[in-house]
């Protein structure tokens, strides 16, 4: 491993020493800015308009406008007083409202809007019809008795909404103000600027979360913490997540679905409540028709059968198309079994192709007759999930106007994307994207590890793909994966505002808009570190061997210790520094956090840093005491210290996540990995600690970070050159963040080449491999990337790296964060010179590895 980071700690020298930044304008996300001017300053400015002065302006909507904006204004008005103590007065007539108001309303649905249109003293232009828009302006004397107004327009209800809380996030109120105790930013005034500034449409139609595998976490938090009294994810719960989705300009939801959960369609007012917040329902892909069937379907599992039993499964489906007919939804085609797993009733390939295309026939004459006698307002989806993708492949025709949603493999790598042909598609294409995972080779349930390099880089080349319709987030408990979920959204809303914009930018602002600019560039910094170390290996992922391998022998040839990471000692132990120095730094940011910031900086940044940093402590130092116990028993002591007084802060920062956080507002909500024996052929093993007597007595107050090293001889097996030093190719990308240096080399497109030199030391003859991102290509029907190589002027080879779902390499691709393909046999130490030339899009060098032959001595 290369590339120990030695400068972070100076790079955070400056950082931590940040001075506040004095500024008359407050920060507001850029992405959603007419122009570079701020939307709300917290010093007058002439022709401003007065939002908070002396008082604070009056809120006027009309009280026959959707449901969404009465529940936005009421925010609003919160989120004002939050930040200046004073709060907004409410009202639906002009009459009332004084000097200075707030108008609130949607186009064709408020009498006060539409009566300034018809007078001309608001211009919109063609917000009329557009898709989730708004416009923020100010308008001098609206209404007999009002001298100014503010007045936020929005197209339909969303646009309306999403107005609302633009201004919410622009005066200082984060969207995780209430999913993570952020708290809001203190000013006495408030004041827009004049001018008209127009916001939308989002560059994605649908953009939700599905919460799933909720078992550990929001499943318990939600029903002995927040909701006893449902005992279960009910409207309480999920108004709350209405409320976050609104506030991160999202606007989908596919519910919980595992059996401890109460399906959300059980109870009635859960889709009266998603009605009156405006959210698009949908289900996952193992949920056509929104049927909860581990929930809802009564009979055998076997019995959920197209094929031997298709007019129970009509019935059962056309009850729920019946009853939700009236409310907004996607509709989710296809089957698959009852618990996502493969579809029954077909045993052959063509078997499958043929019942599936049956059966999305029957589903749309369901929405016809209850719906959409032309299909048109019942927007469909069909997700080629798993295996579903292999059907696809294999010539199952979906309806044109039917969306397809490409899925990623489950860990963050989107395995196809629209053809040229596929582009043309009436009803489009979308992403089902995982940032959570329940499943083979190792689930990832604990930790928000996904490093928004690699959601950037997926989304983005999505998005250029045509995949513009529908996005959604698979989040897990939605805590702790708020940072990619509040990318994720940022993207699907307006891409193009982190386009060219690496991800310790996006970090630095998202820390910026969250703690304040003061704290902007340490924690950007902190948090781009602790997703590069745990990009590496996830916290889940640290064990040797997946379920239902053997567990091989402590330690292993060349003394490498952790199996399929293939570290050595030395390896470790600067890995083991590197979280150190992320836990120190931490600690440090936090002693300059104000005190009502200190909830929500452990929440966000510290517990997630720091439970790593001591997972990673934990496993390997079990490991080093199995591995030296006998030949060094008296380091392997040491060593077992380690780990033990790792799991014991696990457990302490576990603690005070649960029950001492927000005065205990998250209890149960954190679950550390493994929770429990369930579903075990997807989870790892706990990590077994040595008994109390054979471990190394410390001293109580001490907490080691770091482990003594065994004597070794230095193994230079394999040696590393990371992409960057590659960077001055053209045709080529730095994705900063993704890799396992400082980032890994991205080709711009089929025939970019990327020429490299390297040198093989003294020594033995090496093998040439390179360590490539798994990445999928681009408009093809495989999982195939496709390159040529020329090493020293020699004639091209043509090289193939398959990693296909569920294949041994893909396993060790995906735990990894790598794939490995060698492509010249036993070059001599010297000079060498290669020149790599992409085939297919996807292709994404994160490292050039010089392997020496097994029988090499160390040296």
């Amino acid at each position: 491993m290369s590339g120990d980071k030695a400068s972070f700690g100076h790079r955070l020298i400056g950082a931590l020493a940040f001075a506040a930044l004095c500024c008359a304008a407050l920060v507001m996300p850029e992405m959603a800015r007419a122009d570079d001017a701020p939307l709300v300053l917290d010093q007058r400015q002439d022709a401003a308009f007065p939002l908070v002065s002396q008082t604070a302006a009056t809120i006027l909507y009309d009280r026959n406008d959707f449901p969404v904006t009465l529940h936005a204004v009421q925010d609003l008005a919160s989120d004002i007083a939050a930040v200046t103590g004073r709060k907004p007065g409410l009202t639906s007539e002009s009459g009332t409202a004084g000097r200075h108001a707030v108008i609130v309303g949607t186009l064709g649905h408020s009498r006060l809007v539409d009566q300034l249109v018809r007078q001309g003293r608001l211009k919109l232009g063609d917000l009329q019809g557009a898709w989730e828009s708004f416009v923020i302006t100010a308008v001098p004397h609206p209404f007999p008795g009002i001298e100014s107004a503010l007045v936020i327009a929005g197209s339909d209800r969303r646009g309306t909404a999403f107005g609302v809380y633009e201004v919410s996030e622009a005066i200082g109120v984060s969207p995780w103000h209430w999913w993570a105790d952020v708290p809001a930013r203190k000013h006495r005034e408030l004041w827009v600027p004049a001018g008209l500034r127009r916001f939308g449409p989002p560059s994605v139609r649908y953009r939700g979360i599905f919460l799933n595998d909720e078992d550990w976490g929001l499943f318990p938090w939600a029903s002995r913490t927040f909701d006893p009294g449902q005992g279960n994810l009910g409207p309480k719960t999920y108004e709350r997540v209405f409320q976050l989705l609104l506030r991160l300009k999202a606007n989908t939801l596919w519910p919980a679905m595992h059996k401890v959960s109460t399906p959300f369609n059980a109870l009635p007012e859960n889709a009266r409540l998603a009605d009156a917040y405006a959210i698009v329902m949908g289900s996952s892909h193992a949920e056509p028709m929104l049927r909860n069937n581990v929930g809802e379907w009564k009979d055998a599992p076997e019995a959920f059968n197209y094929a031997d039993n298709a007019q129970s499964v009509r019935r059962y489906w056309e009850e729920r198309v019946a009853s939700n007919a009236p409310h907004e939804s996607l509709w989710t085609l296809g089957m698959r079994g009852i618990h996502d797993s493969s579809m029954v009733g077909a045993a052959s390939r063509q078997e499958r192709i043929d019942l599936l295309g049956r059966i999305i026939a029957d589903q749309r004459e369901m929405l016809r007759r209850h719906v959409s006698p032309d299909l048109s307002g019942a927007p469909q989806m069909f997700t080629p999930y798993k295996e579903v993708l292999d059907l696809y492949r294999g010539g199952l025709t979906v309806p044109d106007d039917v969306t397809i949603i490409w899925p990623d493999d489950n860990f963050g790598y989107i395995r196809q994307f629209p053809s040229a042909a596929e582009r043309l598609r009436k009803g489009g294409m979308g992403v089902y994207y995982h940032l959570s995972y329940l499943g083979a080779p190792l689930s990832y349930l604990w930790l928000g590890t996904t490093p928004p390099a690699l959601v950037q880089e997926e989304m983005t080349r999505a998005w250029d793909a045509g995949a513009r319709k529908v996005w959604i987030a698979n989040v897990g408990d939605i805590k702790p994966a708020e940072i990619d979920i509040s990318l994720f959204m940022e993207m699907a809303w307006n891409i193009d505002r982190w386009r060219h914009r690496d991800q310790p930018a996006f970090l630095s602002d998202w820390a910026s808009r969250t703690f304040g600019p003061e704290h902007a560039t340490a924690i950007g910094q902190l948090l781009d570190e602790h997703f590069r170390l745990n990009f590496e290996r996830r916290p889940e992922h640290l064990q040797a061997w997946l379920p239902g391998e053997s567990i091989p022998p402590p330690g292993g040839t060349n003394m490498e210790i952790g199996g399929r990471l293939k570290l050595s000692t030395s390896d470790i132990d600067r890995r083991l520094q590197r979280f150190a120095s992320l836990a120190q730094t931490s600690e440090a940011i936090g002693k300059t956090m104000r005190a009502d910031q200190a909830d929500a900086f452990f929440e966000l940044v510290d517990y997630p840093v720091k439970a790593a940093a001591a997972a990673n402590r934990r496993y390997f130092g079990a490991e080093r005491y199995a591995a030296f116990v006998d030949s060094e028993p008296d380091m392997a002591r040491h060593a077992a210290a380690v780990a033990v007084a790792a799991d014991r802060q696990v457990k302490a920062l576990t603690e005070r996540y649960n029950n001492e956080v927000a005065g205990g507002k998250w209890r149960f909500l954190m679950a550390e990995e493994p929770a429990d024996n369930q579903w075990r052929r997807f989870r790892l093993s706990p990590t077994i600690l040595p008994a109390t007597g054979l471990v190394t007595a410390l001293t109580p107050s001490a907490l080691p970070t770091v482990m003594p090293t065994p004597a070794l001889p230095r193994n230079d097996a394999i040696l590393a050159q990371e992409a960057e030093d590659f960077a001055s190719n053209s045709g080529w990308t730095l994705i900063h963040g993704l890799g396992h240096g400082e980032g890994a080399m991205l080709a711009g497109g089929r025939g970019r080449r990327l020429a490299i030199r390297f040198v093989i030391p003294a020594g033995p003859s090496r093998s040439v491999a390179l360590g490539l991102i798994p990445l999928y290509p681009d408009g093809e029907q495989d999982d195939i990337l496709r390159l040529s190589v020329q090493i020293d002027g020699q004639p091209l080879q043509t090289f193939t790296q398959a990693h296909p779902a569920d294949s041994e390499a893909w396993k060790q691709g995906v735990i990894d964060n790598l794939v490995t393909l060698n492509v010249a046999d036993r070059l001599e130490p010297g000079s060498h010179h290669i020149v790599i030339t992409a085939l297919t899009s996807g292709l994404a060098l994160d490292r050039l590895l010089l392997i020496a032959p097994p029988s090499s001595p160390p040296h």
